[in-house]
């Protein structure tokens, strides 16, 4: 809804960015690239313009099944559904961003953390305007004129492990905020995963269009050395059930996406 009118006819996954790829389209690619073998997306709004446009991912060497939701479950609720079918750790993200990050890196990381949870998180940093007042009692006990504000957020990038979705229903709608806090709340911290890169979360129309602008500059870091993917073929979107090794979800389009890669996280060697 933040990107409309663009999202009047494309669901964001498939918005365009540059003149030769969506942002879904850069996501399998960097998936493929690090090694990952299946991907489930989650799919609502818009739904069949993406398996239309995906398939069955043979053009990027993936397979590619979908869960299709008949009512919006939020950024984890598609998950539950897929509990048996996950390995025991996988990859979770959302959609709409552009990123350099290592996805294989952070999945180690988390598989040899013991985290039932782990974030990749990018520092931001706000600029205040005014001067910032430190006060005590009724007394002002330190002054800062104009501070920066330096704080991580979540890159809406995870690892995830299946452990972690065992408390909750099938067809429950969940985000990952409160997923986290269930987490805290039950003495479970999830662990970080620091990143300093490029990482851009298309959100708002100018988010979008700073893309555009800046993907020529872009395409090197995010798609280095990847072959021109072929055309897609409609309707070829075959079910294709996610292996024994290592599922990785990704929540890609209106929910989540799952895929697999099965010789990292078997061999525990990074991508």
């Amino acid at each position: 809804m933040r990107l409309r009118p663009y999202t009047t006819t494309l669901p964001k996954p498939l918005m365009p960015i540059g003149d030769s790829h969506s942002i879904l389209q850069i996501v399998l690619d960097q998936l493929a690239s690090r090694g990952f073998t299946s991907v489930t997306l989650a799919i609502n709004y818009l739904g069949p313009l993406i398996q239309a446009f995906v398939g069955d991912g043979r053009r990027w060497g993936l397979d590619i099944d979908y869960v299709e939701e008949d009512r919006p479950l939020s950024t984890v609720g598609p998950l539950f559904a897929l509990k048996d079918r996950l390995p025991d750790e996988f990859l979770v993200m959302n959609g709409d961003i552009l990123t350099d990050l290592d996805y294989a890196d952070l999945l180690h990381t988390h598989r040899v953390s013991g985290a039932g949870l782990t974030l990749a998180t990018s520092e931001r940093v706000h600029q205040i305007d005014f001067g910032v007042l430190d006060v005590d009692a009724g007394r002002i006990v330190g002054f800062r004129e104009k501070p920066a504000l330096r704080y991580p957020v979540s890159m809406g990038v995870y690892g995830m492990s299946r452990k972690t979705l065992g408390p909750y229903p099938p067809g429950l709608p969940l985000g990952f905020d409160q997923l986290v806090l269930d987490l805290l709340a039950a003495g479970e911290h999830p662990a970080t995963y620091p990143f300093d890169g490029f990482w851009l979360d298309i959100g708002r129309p100018e988010d979008y269009d700073e893309a555009n602008l800046t993907f020529a500059q872009l395409k090197p870091l995010l798609l280095p050395g990847r072959p021109e993917p072929g055309p897609a073929v409609p309707g070829s979107a075959v079910p294709a059930p996610v292996g024994s090794g290592s599922a990785v979800p990704a929540p890609v389009g209106s929910g989540s996406a799952v895929g697999e890669r099965v010789e990292a996280v078997r061999s525990g060697e990074r991508g």
